[in-house]
């Protein structure tokens, strides 16, 4: 099962590192990344593969990526795939 994961908040150094390393504890694969900065502001999108683990633990990596957020003051996202997509389709 594919994620979609989106990180915003103000620039600092460690961001990627942070959100790499707990995927990287979950075994979560990144298939894709790309982030940006405008005016101090970091944006990141990632899709990442969670493989087997995606049918007991998509919520609850939801929720730990979440509380990352809050504790490094970002705000940070995990979605299914299909949803995001739906959301951004025009």
């Amino acid at each position: 099962m594919k994620g979609i994961i989106t990180v915003l908040g103000r620039d600092r150094v460690g961001i990627i590192a942070e959100v790499c390393a707990y995927l990287s504890e979950q075994a979560i694969n990144i298939l894709d990344i790309s982030q940006t900065i405008v005016q101090g502001y970091f944006s990141m999108l990632m899709i990442v593969d969670m493989g087997a683990q995606a049918s007991g633990c998509f919520e609850r990596c939801a929720a730990e990526l979440a509380a990352l957020g809050e504790k490094t003051a970002l705000e940070i996202k995990l979605q299914h795939e299909e949803i995001f997509n739906s959301m951004h389709r025009i």
